[in-house]
């Protein structure tokens, strides 16, 4: 009689086992089982070593909790929403779960590659995935997917300290695509409270810790002044930051190519936004003047006109102020 197989976090197991309950793949990072209703994520994080890059990996937990970084599929060239990734970016939506496991060294008794499963995980209903660059199987530079799971309501993941993010051997920057503003997708986790996802101020996301009402102006915000800048003839991008003894990446908001002005944008005017603000573009200022040449601006970006004291403290420390009106976005710099 055949006996019921459980997915324990903490356990050890092998894609083989997988594969034979739940009917899905053994060869791929992405591994939907269509009938079981699941999507099997296999993270090896010292694959990615040889290439240059490690996203894969426990990242500093935020105001919604543990996050997972992992990178999707495709070995070369840019990897796209589509296929496998495809899959688990919209395994909600499909009613699928997801379950993540992780390499850990070979099985003694076959040799076969051991997978220590973590636990039922979900996307980051907020930010699904965010953008990065690195090198390909072919040795070519590409964009790659970063996926961002967090541990699924009601269950608890089994983390190990080498599951953390392994931290950079070097400081670089390089410039990449500006992330695409995240799509909600269209799930019964996530409900949009008006009838257009990608422009809507705020959705209900039941993540970790209950359903909270999630507030996405910095990200619409940003969206807006990329647009502002695109209408004016001006080219925009932003970089990947590493830096060495440090895991993941910083990324700043966008950075105005035609005028040397980098930007930082929140989505209020309160003096924790501002100030958290003032010291990302403090901390960005050094890695990209050596990059893009001295003399770069900085501006903090706004939603509204701060009060005047905060706009006493950006002076103060050589910020410049650019804030969303009715009509479009006042202040110092904007593109002529």
């Amino acid at each position: 009689m055949k006996t019921t197989f459980e997915l324990v976090p903490g356990r050890a197991t092998t894609r083989d086992e997988i594969a034979a309950e739940f009917g899905c793949g053994t060869f791929q990072g992405i591994e939907p089982a269509v009938e079981a209703k699941k999507v099997f994520v296999y993270s090896d994080p010292t694959a990615g070593e040889e290439y240059g890059y490690t996203f894969d990996g426990r990242a500093e937990d935020d105001e919604y909790g543990p996050l997972y970084l992992y990178t999707g599929y495709g070995k070369s060239g840019n990897q796209e929403l589509k296929s496998r990734n495809k899959s688990l970016h919209d395994h909600v939506a499909a009613g699928r779960e997801v379950h993540l496991l992780v390499a850990d060294g070979k099985m003694p008794d076959s040799g076969q590659k051991r997978q220590r499963y973590i636990g039922q995980m979900i996307v980051d209903p907020i930010t699904p995935y965010v953008t990065r660059t690195g090198l390909g199987e072919d040795k070519k530079k590409r964009t790659v997917l970063v996926f961002r799971l967090r541990p699924a309501p009601g269950t608890t993941p089994v983390w190990r300290d080498e599951d953390w993010l392994s931290p950079a051997a070097a400081t670089a920057i390089e410039e990449i695509e500006p992330e695409p503003q995240p799509v909600i997708p269209a799930q019964t986790s996530v409900k949009a409270k008006n009838s257009e996802q990608h422009t809507t101020a705020q959705t209900i996301a039941n993540i970790p810790g209950g359903p909270k009402t999630v507030h996405r102006r910095e990200g619409l915000l940003v969206e807006a002044f990329k647009k502002h800048i695109a209408a004016a003839g001006h080219v925009h991008k932003t970089f990947q930051i590493t830096v060495a003894g440090e895991p993941g990446a910083l990324t700043p908001d966008i950075y105005d190519a035609t005028d040397h002005v980098l930007y930082e944008g929140k989505g209020l005017t309160t003096r924790n936004h501002v100030r958290m603000a003032l010291g990302q573009l403090m901390d960005y200022r050094r890695h990209v003047e050596k990059f893009e040449g001295d003399g770069l601006r900085v501006a903090v970006l706004l939603p509204g006109e701060p009060s005047p004291d905060l706009k006493d403290l950006l002076a103060s420390q050589d910020v410049h102020l650019v804030y969303q009106t009715e009509d479009g976005f006042a202040g110092f710099p904007l593109p002529s």
